[in-house]
């Protein structure tokens, strides 16, 4: 093993790591020297050699996966910790920065966090082990994206500050490393791999830079990583000729040891002068052997053939297609092929469909209309006609006449003959029947056909039959049975309601709920109001035998049938809410129509949000969530729009998207109205990518709420507001910057749905998380979430007032609305009260309730009526019935006087 690190450390010391992002200005070609027998011993050149004034940007990448275990997580500290004793750390030399990654990526410092040494260090000493899963893919694109952006300290690439990446793993990635790496190898980042243990190599050669030999590492275990520390300070320390000559190379120049070489990308090959690169036409420097065509790609060609041929096996040989050996030509008769397709046939007698592939018989009695009478027949080459049966075809050959057989023969019926199709039957008149020889008739006897019922005697009649009854009787109601005639029905009895006859006589009878008179004839109705002890509160009706209660206008019967309630007391007073009185028993409250509030008199309604709001969407687009519930989200957004009010002087609300990457739909500044405003959401496209949530969230904090993109100052006390919506978990942290945001005062409500991550909900949502946090099954529940959250948002700007209490910024906890009830003199206890007032009234007290005092008002004015004592009129002519209370108005009142 030493004897193989010996060996490479031999390879690689030659070539220094440090690649330019983008191409320079070169100088005239010079040799090449690598300078291999000149090196010294690896920990003499650590003692000796020093990264004084070099410039650079390196990101360390480290596995902190499951796999590692405590004591090699250590090790790796203490590498990086030996690595950074030769780098001369500070802004304006050597940057850097640090992630290490599992099933997800954690930035633990950027390029411009710290500018010490020391603090680096101590950064690196107190990394906690993330044990997870191992997605390096995950974060070599995040170092690209985002880790080697210029907001997170890496320098301009017209600068040509070298840009490396050393990353260290012990594990086979559980995602793809080839395309990414390859993609940062092409933006300049030189990749050192370092595998420890069981690694597949070919994997680390993927992910490092070219010649592999100098940037590919792999040791057996993670005590023999400190060995790779002097290769490491060779490489760093070494000067960047690139950089400080004019190497004059087209496309990259490459440093070595003492000198430096031209490359070309991908699909290039450098010139004999050395610096400048030609395109590789691969159709004309190789024997490509293709039949017809040659086409040239980025790094190879491939063989094409004409139209109507296919590519052999081969792939260079091509051969002419039959497109009717293919299953798939759907024609129907036969197929038949072309140039460079292929088209459909008929057999004889048939014609091509509009689809060109089916077939229908052709139709020669539409095409040539013969003018047969009944039917025309289609045959392979032409038609003839035909008629319904029982119809002749006549000598013309198109029209039919009608076969007479009752006519033709002696059918023999001795009543009717009725033709049929292709003969005759004979049938009978009406209350005839058929006999057994089919052709002669019988008079139908109903009454020995049929069960009849008569009681005396049954007589056929045309039809059917009916009953009789004997002299002195009549038929009953029935039909069947019969009555003796009585005296009811013979003689004029006089009876007003009814007759009932009894022996050789009769008596009258009253219906129900009247009683016979003294003439024994008459009838009149019962009083069972006045005769029994009814109970009814206001009116008592009589009803037949009995008796039904009533109540006054204005008023219902309660359940028990007997006493009265008021009706609607929202219609029998003047009860002055704006928008909707609702009844509640004896009394109403005031409420609101959606979208309003009841203001603090209990009446008036408002809008819930009419005070200023900055209001910003972060909306998660990544391709888990589908077209189709990109639609849902944007239907989400625009309900909660809807609910405020828009303006410059109101409701502010700018939109963020993102994926991989983040983008601005528009800001708070961009739209003044709710009308332009949706229209933008309605046209916003899904971007469809990864789920960067703590990079949108980072966004938002350093560029939504700025004035330049609309926010109103600090100063201005306008409440901020953050709605953020994903439906998975975040491919990066999401904590640092919901932390951030909520410390400068911005409320963010989390909505998660499907597989969205609770505990990164509860990150990104503000306390208490039960009143900012919305979780929903799946986006057909999105209705419910979105009502919860305008009520919340609604009731937590109308309780700030529209402005900010405190310098955090936080909206204050939501507060009571006052509940206004309107209650009137229908209780039993106020019912004294009142009549007192009625007989000793005593001054105003200077109220505006008492100065409005009707007495005549019969809601204002209820006297309760003792049974015991009898009735408290003193105005025989006004006195009403009512056993439990009675409304008296103007006239009654005058008359008490």
């Amino acid at each position: 093993m030493e004897k193989m690190l010996v060996g490479c450390f031999l390879l690689i010391l030659g070539q220094i790591l440090l690649l330019p992002a983008e191409a320079r200005e070169w100088p005239p070609s010079r040799s090449i020297s690598r300078g291999r027998h000149a090196r010294t011993h690896p920990q003499t050149a650590l003692l000796e050699s020093s990264c004084e004034n070099k410039r650079a940007d390196v990101v360390f990448i480290i596995d902190s996966s499951r796999s590692v275990n405590t004591h090699d997580y250590a090790k790796v500290k203490e590498f990086i910790v030996d690595i950074l004793q030769f780098l001369d750390i500070g802004p304006d030399v050597t940057r850097v920065g640090l992630l290490q990654y599992g099933s997800t990526v954690k930035n633990e410092f950027s390029l411009k966090t710290f500018k010490r040494k020391s603090e680096v260090e101590h950064a690196v000493k107190r990394m906690r082990h993330l044990s997870t899963g191992t997605m390096t893919g995950l974060a070599i694109q995040y170092a690209l994206n985002i880790a080697f952006s210029e907001a997170e300290g890496a320098r301009p690439l017209r600068e040509n500050v070298p840009r490396v990446i050393m990353i260290v793993t012990d594990g086979r990635p559980q995602d793809s490393v080839a395309e990414v790496a390859a993609k940062a190898r092409d933006t300049g980042i030189l990749i050192f791999a370092i595998g420890v243990g069981q690694v597949d190599f070919n994997t680390l050669k993927t992910i490092g830079s070219e010649p592999h030999e100098d940037h590919v590492f792999l040791v057996a275990n993670f005590s023999q990583i400190e060995s790779l520390t002097s290769v490491f300070q060779n490489k760093l320390c070494i000067q960047d000729l690139c950089a400080a000559e004019d190497h004059g190379c087209e496309q990259l120049c490459v440093n070595l040891l003492g000198s430096f070489v031209c490359q070309c990308y991908s699909g290039y090959t450098l010139a004999e002068d050395g610096k400048r690169c030609v395109a590789v036409d691969y159709c004309t420097s190789e024997n490509h052997g293709c039949e017809h065509e040659c086409v040239n790609t980025d790094s190879s060609y491939f063989c094409r053939c004409p139209k109507g041929f296919a590519l052999n096996p081969d792939k260079k040989t091509c051969t002419k297609i039959d497109y009717c050996t293919s299953p798939d030509h759907g024609c129907q008769h036969e197929c038949v092929n072309t140039d460079d397709s292929y088209s459909c046939r008929c057999l004889k007698g048939f014609t091509l469909n509009p689809d060109q592939k089916t077939c229908r018989r052709i139709n020669y009695c539409a095409l040539n209309k013969p003018g047969c009478e009944h039917e025309c027949v289609n045959t392979e080459e032409g038609y003839y006609c035909r008629c319904h049966r029982g119809y002749t075809l006549d000598p013309n050959g198109k029209t039919c006449s009608r076969v007479d057989h009752c006519a033709e023969q002696d059918h023999g019926c001795a009543q009717l003959c009725l033709n049929t199709g292709d003969s005759f039957v004979c049938q009978c008149l009406e209350g005839f029947l058929i006999n057994e020889d089919l052709k002669t008739c019988s008079r139908v006897d109903y009454c020995l056909l049929s069960d009849h019922g008569c009681e005396y005697s049954c007589v056929n009649t045309d039809r059917s039959f009916a009953c009789q009854c004997p002299e002195e009787h009549v038929l009953r109601s029935d039909g069947k049975t019969c009555a003796k005639l009585d005296s009811c029905a013979l003689g004029n009895h006089g009876c007003e309601h009814s007759c009932v006859s009894s022996g050789g006589s009769f008596v009258c009878q009253c219906f129900e709920g009247y009683i016979l008179r003294e003439d024994r004839k008459t009838c009149r109705r019962k009083d069972t109001c006045q005769a029994v002890d009814h109970g009814c509160e206001h009116i008592c009706v009589n009803s037949d035998e009995s008796y039904i209660c009533k109540c006054l206008e204005g008023f219902r019967l309660a359940e028990d049938g007997k006493h009265c309630r008021r009706k609607d007391v929202c219609k029998s007073t003047h009860h002055g809410c704006e928008h909707i009185c609702v009844n509640r028993g004896s009394s109403y409250i005031c409420k609101c129509s959606k979208g309003f509030i009841l203001a603090e008199d209990g009446r008036r309604c408002k809008r819930c949000t009419e005070g200023p709001v900055d209001l910003v969407f972060v909306i998660d687009g990544s391709k888990s969530l589908g077209e189709e519930n990109f639609e849902i989200v944007k239907q989400f957004v625009t309900g909660i729009i809807d609910s405020l009010a828009i303006s410059p002087k109101a409701a502010r609300v700018g939109l963020l998207q993102y994926s991989t990457q983040v983008r601005t739909e528009f800001t708070l500044r961009n739209f003044s109205s709710a009308k332009d405003m949706k229209k933008a959401v309605a046209h916003m496209k899904y971007m469809g990518k990864g789920s960067m949530t703590g990079l949108a969230l980072k966004h938002m904090f350093e560029r939504s709420f700025t004035q330049v993109e609309g926010a109103r100052p600090l100063s201005a006390r306008v409440p901020r507001v953050v709605i953020v919506l994903t439906d998975g978990r975040a491919q990066d942290d999401v904590s640092e910057w919901a932390s951030k945001a909520q410390a400068k005062g911005v409320t963010m409500y989390a909505v998660g749905v499907g597989k969205a991550i609770e505990e990164e909900l509860q990150e990104i949502a503000s306390e208490p998380t039960e009143e900012h946090l919305f979780y929903a099954e799946d986006f057909s529940t999105m209705g419910e979430i979105s009502d919860k959250l305008r009520k919340g948002i609604c009731e937590a700007l109308e309780d700030s007032g529209g402005r900010q209490d405190s310098p955090a910024g936080e909206l204050p906890k939501r507060a009571r609305q006052p509940t206004v009830q309107h209650r009137y003199l229908f209780e039993e206890n106020n019912l004294a009260r009142s009549t007192q007032k009625l007989f000793h009234p005593t001054k105003s007290s200077g109220s505006p309730l008492a100065e409005k005092h009707n007495q005549c008002k019969c809601e204002n004015l209820i006297i309760r009526n003792d049974t015991e004592n009898g009735s408290p009129g003193k105005s025989p002519e006004i006195q009403m019935k009512i056993q439990n209370a009675t409304c008296i108005c103007t006239s009654l009142y005058q008359g008490l006087q």
